[in-house]
């Protein structure tokens, strides 16, 4: 493998005019250009990026937060790969790459986000996990690091952000249970802060108002977005006191296990309660077939990449049209659980 130095070298031409041409300045001919691109791919030449990245204050990579342990993000790990496939799609056009940041279900995200930006570790930085009140949007705003958030929070420092869109969720869905004649219904929601549990039960609660009905607090069932945590409100659901009829379930893991909840107890989805959940690869193998909702997770990772290198300057001018704020669509996919 070559550097630009013997790239230089075996086309007798100087290595500023190499790194021009390699960089896609416009002060280099066409011709010239193709001949550095073509004796670039033959002799195999890499760059040197952590010199670049020393010259230009940069380290060529975006940082994506997330939480592990609990998985408090309501997603589940396919989830999240197909979100990165997308990110790394619109990185790799421009030289850079994803990094997972793994923050413990142990530790404050904030303090584990002020080592990340001490270390000027990342060039961007996209956040999930968003919660109610969040003290990281401010950490990276007063630290002048570009970053976007996957998720809305009642903190707001004009950074854009994506979203899925959850108060439509509710809406498809809620209206699809009333239509049917359902009136108790129940949704369940993650523990803690996460911001989208918030939205979604606040959208429920006014939609049903709107119809004369009300969202009984003892059928909000809060639970851990994973197969067990779905299992456990199972339990919850068939030893309540007034058994809904509906749920609706916020995360693509919790369907899973609250089938095989129900299932255990001789209840099935779609005759003993109407269900709706989110779609994951493995909502295909339950029976009956689910009613849920699918977000196309790939492009909504190069929308947020898109949208992040719209706000920095290096790249802003590949990207003029991205759009910073966006509600992203779930597609409703009918099953016979509802």
């Amino acid at each position: 493998m070559k550097g630009i130095r013997q790239l230089a070298e075996h086309l007798d031409i100087s290595i500023g005019t190499v790194s021009r041409a390699l960089n896609g300045k416009p002060d280099v001919n066409e011709e010239t250009r193709k001949r550095v691109l073509e004796a670039a791919e033959k002799l195999g030449y890499v760059a040197n990026q952590a010199g670049r990245s020393l010259r230009k204050g940069a380290t060529g990579i975006i940082g994506f937060m997330m939480q592990t342990g609990h998985d408090i993000t309501g997603q589940g790990d396919s989830f999240f790969m197909r979100v990165f496939d997308g990110v790394q799609t619109v990185l790799s056009r421009h030289n850079l790459d994803l990094v997972a940041l793994l923050c413990s279900s142990e530790e404050d995200p904030e303090a584990y986000l002020k080592r990340i930006v001490a270390r000027g570790f990342a060039d961007g930085i996209i956040l999930s996990a968003t919660r109610h009140k969040d003290a990281r949007f401010e950490l990276l705003h007063k630290a002048k690091i570009p970053f976007i958030t996957l998720g809305r929070s009642q903190t707001d420092v004009g950074q854009p952000w994506y979203d899925l869109d959850f108060e439509g969720m509710a809406e498809a869905a809620l209206g699809r249970f009333v239509e049917k004649g359902h009136r108790h219904i129940a949704i369940s929601r993650p523990f803690g802060e996460i911001n989208l549990g918030y939205l979604f039960e606040a959208k429920c609660i006014s939609l049903l108002s709107d119809r004369g009905l009300r969202l009984d607090t003892d059928h909000v069932f809060r639970c851990s977005p994973n197969e067990a945590g779905g299992y456990d409100v199972a339990r919850q659901v068939i030893a309540a006191k007034t058994r809904p009829s509906a749920i609706v379930l916020l995360n693509e893991a919790t369907v899973v296990g609250f089938y095989r909840g129900l299932q255990e107890a001789g209840l099935q989805p779609g005759r003993d309660i109407a269900v709706i959940g989110q779609h994951s690869p493995q909502a295909q193998f339950l029976h009956p077939t689910l009613t849920c909702f699918r977000p196309d997770l790939r492009a909504l990772g190069v929308a947020l990449a898109e949208t992040l290198l719209a706000t920095m300057s290096d790249f802003a001018e590949a990207y003029p049209e991205a759009e910073r704020r966006h509600l992203w669509p779930m597609e409703l996919i009918e099953g016979a659980s509802d």
